[in-house]
């Protein structure tokens, strides 16, 4: 074979060889053993390129397919392992620059023309390349290669080509970065980088970054590579520009060009030939001719934030200040924007305006982070050359205002912050476009702009000159403007920065403020007020203003300065005298035409001047004593009956008869502020000494009909309108809300003076505004505010609700008036009849109550009614046909209703209204599905009925249902109307949303003969027509037949096993109590005995049925456990120390069932420990089959059979650490009766079973499992009681296990990652050990190896989670020792030192202040210091033992935290517990600590010995004084 490649040289060479038979040799000869060609693989790379170099200068002619495949070929030859390993072991291969050129020309033609002719295998033989450093020096050999592939291979992406070839693409490109990266950091000669980046890169890279940041190449299935790929290739190209634009070297070039002006002629430095790098930059950015226009102004954006972040991480530092704001004015030169104060360009389209506002937000935040603005700075040593340039921006910013775009507000928003008198010239056109003539509409706008007034607004109230803003302000609302297009002026963002800013002002100036608006009110809106609509626009945005400064300031006191107090009470009194009386009178008397709006709006200022000023006024009487309304006094004789003229002192009562009739025309501001007004005399007729009299409490039932009949009619229609609280946004739009919140809010008020009727008018409305869906609910996305839906929910959720009775009571009957009409919109036949038969459904809603107060009073003596009555009604319409059918609509419309009565405290309701609920969910429960209805809804209505009538039977009224309706015939209403119910369902018996239905409908049932027990109501009857009507139900009679249809009810199967099972669960203990007690009579087991036999029966059938393959479900092994606990108990009597024949000769009722159950259990234990709850009714049956010694196999000991299922399942791999955890208290409870029945073998079998799987091999042939099952076992064995022989063989086992537990923790702390599933448990059983091993561990050595195990257990380098989790259990051992045994701690003092100092000298690793890190994770630390803390009182609390060691134990703390900057919260807890060891301390040993720490731990001490004295000793001898 060799002879045939022996000339394969001159073959490939040949012209008579065909290029098809030259690369089928060049392939076989590469991947073939047998060529013995010399320097093979150089030979055949080089003829590959020379093929390749000859074709692309036209010196040989190829066809495309061979081009290709020996493109292909090279790329074989770059990626094949073989290649690499010669590479690795020495071998030198030599890449031709011939090759790399015509890599590059390949590159640049598809840059150039897009043609992707054999580019993927260009790419790829790039890719093997720059991936394989021996042949990337070709390239980074010659920089100017790999500069001119960098830029040819990102104007090809900048090109945005689709298909396979981006990622590879983008691959090459981040790996050329790479190397770019590495020369430019090795590189001596900054010019050259520099031009290198300018010349070639720095356009093609900031087009491609562009591109990046906007994810043009995110692609579905790819999207997290991309990004990942993406956010590298942005980062290296930022390095890149870093180290080659703005290197530290170019530092005095840069100084030269930007600060010339202010350094004159001075002579030129090293870089003399490098003139204005700034300009070359810019230049290269703002050259139109490197990509289409339409995307040169994005990029141009994009890219100036980022050159300017550039510049300041490389120059920024304190004295570079004027250099870096130079950069500023010339790369904002470079936006569109800054051509408008030329008005070189025409007006931008508001996405060009939000792209360059976002850049010139992040340059003044740059500027504003890094301090670069210094205000006197600029002024006395660089002529305001700063605040000129920021004037003329501001000057930009409000000669073209942006109001949609929030960075427009931001930008403003920075430039006050940098210094307030920036924007003051233009202050009126700032407030004028950015607030009160703004149309703010959308939510980050909305919040942008509550962030700018709120700034201003705080930097006036720093230079306290609120009232010159106020002044501008107040100019600007009175400018003549279309008053009815603006927005309210006090919307939710700016009243909360005017409330906050008026709580931070002196008195004096909140009353400047306060004048000054009145002043404008008199003397410009009172004199052009008549009929002037505008007019009155401006005075309702006025009264809004003054509103919020009248209500926010802070209240006069007795404290108050007399003077303010004198001023307040003179504004007060001119307020009323000079403005809102004439503007009554106005109002009253309008005399020009007839105008609604100017009338509405009049009334509205009016009246919202009136509840003010009375709110006001009531709030400084009540505050200041020195206070003297015009009203009069808030207290003392009889309130008089006319409407309002206490609270407006000089308003004669016909007057507000009059306004009130006109306010009646509009639902606007003003009839909230007169509802106010008349709330308002209602709270001053209260606090009159005489407010019960007749007369007052006439006055205050009619003030609260007024309010709650003011808004009545709006509540009629549904809005969805949403208020934000503010007085000044009520319209006719909100005003239906900001009523009902008005009324809601002062229920505790209003409800004692409504009327039945007024309250019952409540309910219902409050039932009709309640949210609908969850939809409706979650559209809170944009702020707190009230609608109808939230006022509602807050009320009906409110604990406050039911103690609201009236409206309660109320609520209820509304809301079963509302049930009752849906039910009674599916009546099926005559209602005459069914009202007869259910007569709760039509009783009137106000009728409720009386009719069941009136049945319950006619019941007799005994407290006993007939109950026959109802329930044989509900029955005979249960088995017949249910004269109510609901569809889906209906069924939709009563889940909704259903989710409301969810809501209400059930369980509280007063007997009528219990009983009536009981009647009208059973009554839903019971009624007839129609086919429309999907049986998932059918589920979900169910389910939700069965819940609040279990819930409804947990109340303190349940016992009144039992007045009217026998449990047997509420059991048997039930069941046979889910009997036939579930025969019509179309779904799966596992399916979990059926199995939890079980489980509701087993707890309903549950209950209700839980409640026939406690209150012992004839319970034979009871039980005995339960136990009948299941004996003849159609399931039952089915499994008894022993049929195996196919079309049988398998659902109601399922019922039934679930009601007989939950019969028994209840009757099994009562009757077991019973008998202990001798009352036993014989009926009750006689019951009890036939439900057994019947629940047996029913089993049978549903083990016979899935006898192939049929895995145990959790609720028949429930069942099956249920049964035999029953079953047990019930011949317990005959259980004895002494056993008669007779009890020979007991049997239990189905001992095949449960033998055959044990024998499916004990071989599916492992796969059961999946599922929680079949696994604890799995373990339970075993821990009951235990008792029951006549059904144990007599071949097999049922103590090892059981014994082997749980080790399978504690070493069974595929079950997780987690599981186990959750499993083994049921384990333990199981473990307990094994070993209470086991005998001394059976425990010996177990010990041994244990130190076999404690042996170390385990840990060497990585058996884990095997390790972790003998721990769990240990565990098991430690929570069970057991004594004599038994608890000897563990004990003088101890040691032993002892010892193998120290070498699998050192083994397995060996491992890494070191196995912390292992060494958790460890830490967990050794702890055990220790502490219930106090007695009884004798030998010290085996104590001391305790602390051999905890210094080798890790502690740094763990997750949060993990170190959460590991460092208790360390604590826990060593406060093992500590508590337990004193002694052996004695003498190991230094070992528990050095236990102890792990502890704390982790926590202060780990407790240090980071850059990252989330809240949970400081939580964690939190808690180990406080173990540490704990720890160290413990300690404290042996004083004689460690009082030597004090001064060393403050010195390892000291020398540690002086190493970190801790938390404060983690410092604190270590502090208290230092604080302990320094009390052992004695004055000689303070000294020693003084002179023997070193200098930097020195000063640490000293400081915590301070502290200590200042706070710690101080406090504690403080106590001493007083300690008898």
């Amino acid at each position: 074979m060799a002879a045939i490649y022996s000339g394969i040289s001159l073959k490939l060479k040949s012209k008579a060889t065909s290029w098809e038979d030259k690369l089928k040799l060049a392939h076989f000869a590469w991947i073939s053993h047998q060529c013995v060609l010399p320097n093979k693989e150089q030979v055949l790379l080089d003829w590959a390129r020379q093929s390749l170099v000859a074709f692309y200068k036209k010196k040989l002619e190829l066809k495309e397919d061979i081009v290709e495949r020996l493109w292909i070929y090279i790329d074989n030859i770059l990626h094949s392992r073989k290649l690499q390993n010669l590479l690795k072991n020495g071998k030198t291969i030599n890449l031709q620059i011939s090759l790399v050129k015509i890599i590059n020309e390949r590159i640049a033609e598809f840059s150039l023309s897009g043609s992707q002719r054999n580019i993927s295998a260009v790419l790829s033989c790039c890719q093997g390349i720059l991936s394989t450093p021996a042949l990337a020096v070709i390239y980074t050999a010659k920089q100017e290669l790999i500069v001119a592939l960098l830029s040819q291979l990102c104007w090809s992406a900048c090109r945005q080509p689709e298909g396979a070839v981006v990622a590879q693409l983008f691959e090459v490109i981040h790996l050329a970065l790479g190397h770019y990266l590495l020369i430019q950091q090795q590189q001596v000669n900054p010019r050259r980088a520099f031009g290198e980046v300018t010349g070639h890169l720095l356009q093609p890279c900031l087009v491609l970054r562009h591109l990046l940041s906007g994810g043009t190449w995110t692609q579905a299935g790819q999207g997290q590579l991309r990004q990942v790929l993406s956010r590298d290739i942005r980062n290296q190209i930022e390095a890149m520009l870093r180290g080659g634009a703005f290197q530290p070297e170019l530092l005095s070039s840069y100084k030269e060009e930007l600060l010339e002006q202010q350094q004159g002629d001075t002579k030129m430095g090293a870089m003399k030939n490098l003139l204005a790098p700034m300009d070359t930059v810019i230049a290269r950015l703002v050259d139109t001719s490197y990509c289409d226009p339409s995307l040169h102004t994005a990029v141009v954006a994009n890219s100036v934030a980022l050159l300017y972040k550039l510049f300041l991480d490389s120059y920024f530092k304190e004295g570079n200040q004027l250099l870096c704001f130079q950069v500023l004015p010339k790369l904002f030169g470079c936006l569109r924007i800054s051509h408008l104060l030329e008005e070189q360009i025409k007006a931008l389209c508001t996405s060009d305006w939000t792209t360059e506002l976002l850049v010139v937000e992040q340059l003044l935040n740059s500027v504003a982070n890094n301090n670069i603005y210094n205000i006197a700075a600029d002024r006395i040593r660089h002529g305001e050359a700063q605040f000129h340039f920021y004037r003329r921006l501001a000057e930009l910013l409000i000669n073209h205002p942006q109001a949609p775009v929030p960075a427009w507000f931001r930008c403003l928003k920075v430039l006050m912050s940098l210094n307030h008198l920036i924007l003051e010239p233009d202050l009126d056109d700032l407030l004028a476009s950015a607030w009160i003539d703004a149309e703010v509409t959308e939510f980050r706008t909305r919040k942008a702009q509550e962030a700018l007034i709120n700034t201003l607004f705080q930097t006036y109230v720093k230079l306290r000159q609120v009232p010159r803003l106020f002044e501008e302000i107040l100019e600007v609302i009175c400018r003549p403007a279309a008053e009815a297009l603006r927005q309210p002026v006090l919307a939710t963002g700016p009243s909360a920065a005017l409330c906050e800013c008026l709580l931070e002002l002196p008195p004096s100036q909140v009353l400047d403020a306060w004048s000054l608006v009145l002043e404008k009110l008199q003397a410009l809106v009172l004199p052009s007020l008549r009929a002037d609509v505008d007019m009155a626009l401006k005075s309702l945005s006025l009264s809004s203003l003054l509103h919020c400064i009248m209500f926010h300031m802070r209240s006069l006191d007795n404290s108050t300065p007399l003077p303010v107090i004198r001023r307040t009470q003179c504004t007060m009194e001119r307020m009323l005298q000079e403005l809102v009386k004439p503007l009554l009178d106005l109002l009253l008397d309008p005399q020009g035409p007839d105008c609604e709006l100017w009338l509405q709006k009049v009334s509205d200022s009016v009246l919202l001047l009136s509840y003010t000023w009375a709110q006001v006024d009531t709030m400084l009487s009540l505050n200041c004593s020195q206070y003297h309304s015009v009203s009069g006094a808030l207290t003392g004789g009889a309130p008089e009956i006319s409407n309002l003229h206490s609270l407006l002192p000089g308003v004669e009562t016909r007057h507000w008869k009059k306004i009130e009739k006109l306010t009646a025309q509009f639902n606007s501001l003003g009839r909230y502020c007169l509802e106010q007004l008349y709330l308002q005399k209602m709270k001053r007729t209260l606090m009159q000494t005489s407010f019960q009299s007749e007369a007052a409490l006439h006055t205050l039932r009619c003030d609260a009909a007024y309010i709650l009949g003011s808004g009545r009619e709006s509540l009629t229609q549904r809005t969805a309108a949403s208020w934000d609280g503010q007085v000044g946004t009520v319209s006719a739009l909100t005003y239906p809300v900001a009523h009902w919140h008005l009324v809601m809010s002062n229920l505790s008020i209003l409800i004692s003076y409504l009327s039945p009727d007024d309250v019952r008018y409540l309910a219902s409305v409050l039932l009709r505004t309640l949210p609908t869906s969850r939809a409706q609910e979650g559209s809170a996305d944009e702020g707190p505010n009230i609608t109808l839906e939230n006022v509602s929910k807050a009320i009906l959720h409110s604990p406050l609700f039911p103690e609201i009775q009236s409206l309660h009571s109320a609520f209820l009957m509304c809301l079963t008036a509302r049930c009752s009409s849906v039910l009674c919109s599916g009546v099926l036949s005559d209602s005459s009849l069914l009202s007869q038969q259910l007569p709760w459904l039509f009783v009137k809603d106000h009728m409720v109550v009386a009719h069941w107060e009136n049945r319950f009073a006619n019941v007799g003596p005994e407290g006993v009614e007939p109950r026959g009555e109802i329930a044989q009604n509900l029955l005979s319409l249960v088995k017949s046909d249910f004269p109510i059918r609901l569809e889906g609509e209906q069924l939709e419309s009563i889940l909704g209703l259903l989710e409301v009565i969810s809501t209400l405290q059930l369980d509280n309701l007063l007997t009528p209204h219990h009983a009536y609920y009981f009647l009208l969910l059973l009554s839903m429960a019971i009624s007839k599905l129609g086919g429309s209805c999907s049986s998932s809804l059918i589920l979900k209505f169910l389910m939700t009925c069965y819940q609040l009538l279990g819930y409804l039977q947990r109340g303190k009224s349940a016992r009144s249902v039992l007045r009217i309706m026998y449990v047997s015939d509420i059991f048997e209403i039930v069941l046979t109307s889910l009997f036939k119910a579930t025969s019509r369902f179309l779904i799966d018996t596992d399916d979990p949303s059926w199995l939890e239905f079980l489980q509701v409908i087993g707890t309903f049932l549950e209950q209700l003969m839980q409640m026939l027990i406690q209150i012992k109501l004839s319970l034979v009857l009871n039980f005995g027509k339960i136990i009948a009507f299941l004996s003849k139900c159609k399931p039952y009679t089915e499994a008894a037949s022993g049929k195996q249809l196919e079309n049988q009810n398998r659902l109601g199967r399922q019922l039934l096993l679930v009601s007989l099972t939950k019969l028994c669960q209840v009757l099994g203990p009562f009757v077991k109590e019973r008998k202990q007690q001798h009352e036993a009579t014989e009926a009750l087991p006689e019951l009890l005995q036939q439900a057994i036999l019947q629940t047996g029966a029913v089993l049978q059938l549903c083990s016979a049925h899935g006898a192939q393959g049929w895995r145990l479900p959790s609720a028949f092994i429930s069942s099956v456990s249920t049964l035999m606990e029953a079953d047990v108990g019930q011949h317990s009597r005959h259980r004895g120390t002494e056993i008669s024949p007779l009890t020979d000769k007991m049997q239990l009722s189905h001992p095949a069932l449960y033998q055959s159950v044990y024998s499916q259990i004990l071989a599916e234990l492992p796969a059961l420990a999946g599922d929680t709850q079949s696994f604890q009714a799995a373990v339970q049956f075993l821990t009951l089959f235990f008792l029951a010694p006549e059904l144990h196999p007599k071949k097999d000991s049922v103590f090892i059979s059981v014994f082997h299922s749980v080790r399978k399942v504690l070493a069974d791999p595929a079950i997780p650490g987690q599981v186990i955890q959750d499993i083994e208290p049921y384990l333990g409870t199981l473990f307990t009766q094994m070993l209470e029945v086991g005998t001394t073998e059976d425990f010996r079998m177990v010990m041994q079973y244990i130190l076999q799987g404690l042996d170390v091999s385990n840990m060497w042939r990585a058996d884990l499992q095997a390790v972790l099952s003998a721990i769990t076992l240990i565990k098991l064995l430690l929570s069970c009681p057991f004594s004599g022989e038994k608890a000897s063989l563990f004990w003088r086992a101890c040691p032993q296990i002892v010892t193998a537990l120290t070498l699998q923790n050192r083994e397995a702390c060996q491992e890494q990652p070191v196995p912390l599933a292992v060494v958790g448990p460890i830490l967990d059983v050794l702890a055990a050990l220790l502490r219930q091993g106090e007695e009884t561990i004798s030998n010290p050595h085996h104590v001391s190896l305790a602390f051999s195990v905890l210094l080798t257990v890790p502690l740094d380098h763990l997750k949060p989670l993990e170190y959460g989790s590991i460092f208790p259990r360390v604590h826990n051992v060593l406060f093992s020792i500590l508590q337990c045994h004193p002694k052996v701690m004695l003498k190991a003092i230094p070992s528990f030192l050095n236990c102890f100092n792990r502890l704390l000298f982790s926590v202060i690793h780990e407790g240090r202040q980071k850059d990252k890190g989330s809240t949970d994770d400081l939580l964690v630390v939190l808690d180990c210091a406080r173990l540490v803390e704990r720890m160290y009182s413990h300690i404290a609390a042996r004083a004689e033992e460690f009082t030597v060691f004090s001064p060393f134990m403050v010195a390892q703390y000291v020398t540690e935290v002086q190493k970190v900057t801790l938390y404060p919260a983690v410092k604190s807890l270590l502090q208290e517990g230092i604080y302990l060891i320094l009390d052992l301390c004695i004055e000689p040993d303070v000294q020693f600590l003084r002179v023997s720490l070193q200098p930097g731990v020195r000063d640490v001490f000293k400081e915590l010995y301070s502290d200590y004295e200042k706070y710690h000793k101080a406090k504690h001898e403080g106590e001493k004084r007083y300690t008898v």
